[in-house]
C-alpha cells in the first residue's frame, strides 16, 4: 500500500508560554484549550508544509492543539462523507470547489460571513477569491491558493526546433498552424506539437466560455449544444489530420497523471494542464518549461480557481477557534512563506508580496502567471453537477472514437450530447 492511501496523523499541541511544541502521531493530548482537528488531501509535502504552519501556529497560541490527518485524494472524500454523516467530522476541512456546495447546502460546513473582519481577516482578497468559497450568497470556505488552466511547453525543445514558442494571444488557428509547424520541425516519428486535447474537459469549459456557452447552467444542465461540440470536435479532427496533435495510439497513454502526460513521456511539446502543476511537470521533464495562457477567443474563457479551501465543520465545538486556524493559514505572512504556493498562490495580495522574493524561478513564474492572468480572466462558473466525472469519460471515449475513424465529428458530436444528457438526467 502506497503512503497516499495511508492515514498520517500528527498531534501538535503548545505545552509552555514559551512555545514548546510536541509533536505525537495517534495521541490527543489532554490540556484544557481548544482540541482541534484538521483533515486534507495531498503528498508528502503538502504534509510537511501543514504541520510546520500548524506546530508555528500553537507555538504562538498556547493552549491550543491541532490534531492533523491526510489522505490521498482518492480516499479522501469517503472518509470525510463517512465522517459529516456520523456527525464527527474535523473541525477545520480542506474543501475543492466540485464539493462545496454539496457540503453547504446539507448544512455540513459552517457560514463564515460573521466573522469576516472579526477574526477572519479577508481585507487582502480580491472579491472574485471571496465569493469563490461562497454557496447560495453566504461564505463557507476561504481560498489556500488560487490557480488557472494553463498551457504548458517544452521551450527548449521548440526553440531547439528552430520554431519561436506559444505566447499569450495566440488565437486558436495561429495555435494550431503552430503545432502543426513544430511538428513538421522535429521530424520525430511519433512526435507532436500538441496533445489531442477534445478529451480534456478544463480545454471545452474555455473554448465555451470564449463562445459565450457555458459547460454546465446553473440548475446543472449541459450549457452548450450539438453543434458547439460538433465545432470543437471539427477543430481537433482537424488537427490531427494536419499532423498537429496525438494520433489515437499515442494519445491513448495518457492517463490523466502528469507522468503519463505526453509532454512528460517526450511524445508532444505542448500539453493543456493547470498553474499549479508546473512544478510536478518541471520534475519529470529534462528540458526547461514554460507556461503561457490558452489560445483567445471572442470572449474571457479562463478564471481564477481555487486550488483547494478550508472549511469548517458545522458542528465544531469550538468555531472561534477554528476560525483563529483557518485565518493564521490565508492571512499571516509567516504561515504563507511555509506554505509558498504548493497549494496555489495566495489569494491575500499582503501574503503574496510576502511569499514571491522568497520563491524558486517556478514559483515564481507561477504567481507571475495569475498576476498577469487575473485582469484577463472571466467569472467562476457554477460548479459542475453530479455525474460531471462520468461525463469527461464520455468526452474521452466518442474522441477516441471519432480518431479512430469509429464515428464521424457529426455522429461523435450526437452521441456525446445523447449521453452526457442521459448521465445528468440520472444524477
Amino acid at each position: 500500500m502506497s503512503q497516499f492511501s495511508l492515514t498520517r496523523r500528527v498531534v501538535l499541541q503548545s505545552v509552555s508560554a514559551a512555545g514548546l511544541v510536541a509533536a505525537m502521531p495517534g495521541r490527543v493530548f489532554a490540556q484544557a484549550g481548544a482540541q482541534l482537528r484538521m483533515f486534507w488531501w495531498g503528498a508528502k509535502e503538502r504534509a510537511e508544509r501543514t504541520e510546520k504552519v500548524n506546530a508555528l501556529f500553537v507555538q504562538k497560541n498556547p493552549g491550543y492543539s491541532i490534531a492533523g490527518e491526510t489522505l490521498g485524494w482518492t480516499d479522501y472524500w469517503p472518509r470525510l462523507a463517512t465522517q459529516a454523516a456520523g456527525r464527527n467530522a474535523p473541525d477545520l476541512i480542506q474543501m475543492d470547489y466540485r464539493y462545496i456546495f454539496e457540503y453547504a447546502r446539507r448544512g455540513a460546513l459552517l457560514p463564515l460571513d460573521s466573522y469576516v473582519s472579526k477574526g477572519l481577516n479577508l481585507a487582502d482578497f480580491s472579491p472574485e477569491a471571496v465569493n469563490s468559497g461562497k454557496v447560495d450568497g453566504k461564505i463557507y470556505g476561504v481560498s489556500l491558493g488560487l490557480n488557472s488552466t494553463a498551457l504548458m511547453f517544452d521551450k527548449a525543445a521548440i526553440e531547439g526546433f528552430g520554431v519561436k514558442p506559444p505566447e499569450s494571444g495566440l488565437t486558436w488557428a495561429q495555435f494550431g498552424d503552430l503545432a502543426v509547424e513544430i511538428a513538421k520541425a522535429a521530424k520525430r516519428p511519433g512526435f507532436f506539437g500538441v496533445q489531442d486535447a477534445a478529451r480534456f474537459e478544463p480545454a471545452l469549459e474555455v473554448w465555451m466560455r470564449q463562445r459565450g456557452k457555458a459547460l454546465y447552467t446553473d440548475d446543472g444542465k449541459l450549457g452548450f449544444d450539438e453543434k458547439d461540440i460538433g465545432e470543437w470536435f471539427a477543430y481537433w479532427d482537424d488537427l490531427r489530420k494536419r499532423g498537429g496533435c496525438a494520433s489515437p495510439e499515442v494519445q491513448a497513454l495518457d492517463n490523466g497523471e502528469i507522468d503519463t502526460s505526453l509532454l512528460t513521456l517526450g511524445k508532444s511539446a505542448m500539453v493543456f494542464a493547470h498553474s499549479n502543476q508546473l512544478v510536478g511537470f518541471q520534475a519529470l521533464s529534462k528540458g526547461k518549461l514554460g507556461m503561457v495562457m490558452y489560445p483567445v477567443g471572442a470572449k474571457p474563457g479562463q478564471y481564477l480557481k481555487p486550488a483547494m479551501m478550508m472549511s469548517i465543520f458545522a458542528r465544531t465545538k469550538s468555531p472561534e477557534e477554528a476560525v483563529k486556524v483557518l485565518d493564521f493559514f490565508v492571512s499571516n505572512t509567516e504561515a504563507g512563506l511555509l506554505l509558498g504556493v504548493e497549494r496555489g498562490v495566495p489569494a491575500s495580495s499582503a501574503v503574496r508580496k510576502a511569499v514571491e522574493p522568497t520563491l524558486d524561478e517556478l514559483g515564481r513564474t507561477m504567481a507571475q502567471y495569475i498576476g498577469y492572468a487575473s485582469d484577463k480572466v472571466g467569472s467562476l462558473p457554477p460548479p459542475p453537477p453530479q455525474g460531471a466525472g462520468e461525463i469527461q469519460q464520455v468526452l474521452r471515449r466518442v474522441n477516441e472514437q471519432i480518431g479512430f475513424g469509429k464515428l464521424s465529428v457529426a455522429q461523435g458530436a450526437t452521441q456525446f450530447i445523447a449521453e452526457a444528457k442521459a448521465v445528468l438526467a440520472r444524477g
